[in-house]
């Protein structure tokens, strides 16, 4: 059985009411929306990432050699992955496996 969990926050009305005006001259469901985003952000999509990275700069989040650092280690995971030819589910599943022996 599928487990959810809902998230809530706070926006202003008016941002509140631009965005489901801006979502519905797309054509797209707030909630597809805010699924599809946090499902692209953590599959680590190149346009997510770097978007991020212009939001830590601008909001001072991250210092310039942190977020070069994590880049890195971002393109290093996605090479390695590559070489390896591993999905997401497939790491986990090794993750689940060194558990399980781990425990044993």
């Amino acid at each position: 059985m599928i487990e959810h969990k809902a998230i809530s926050f706070m926006i202003p009305t008016k941002l509140h009411a631009d965005l489901k005006a801006r979502l519905f001259y797309d054509q797209l469901p707030m909630t597809k929306f805010i699924r599809i985003y946090i499902k692209e952000y953590l599959n680590k999509n190149s346009l997510i990432l770097e978007f991020i990275d212009t939001i830590k700069e601008e909001a001072k989040i991250q210092n310039k050699k942190k977020r070069t650092k994590n880049s890195k280690l971002v393109e290093k995971g996605q090479c390695v992955e590559t070489l390896f030819n591993l999905t997401g589910e497939e790491i986990e599943d090794i993750y689940d496996i060194v558990e399980l022996e781990g425990g044993a």
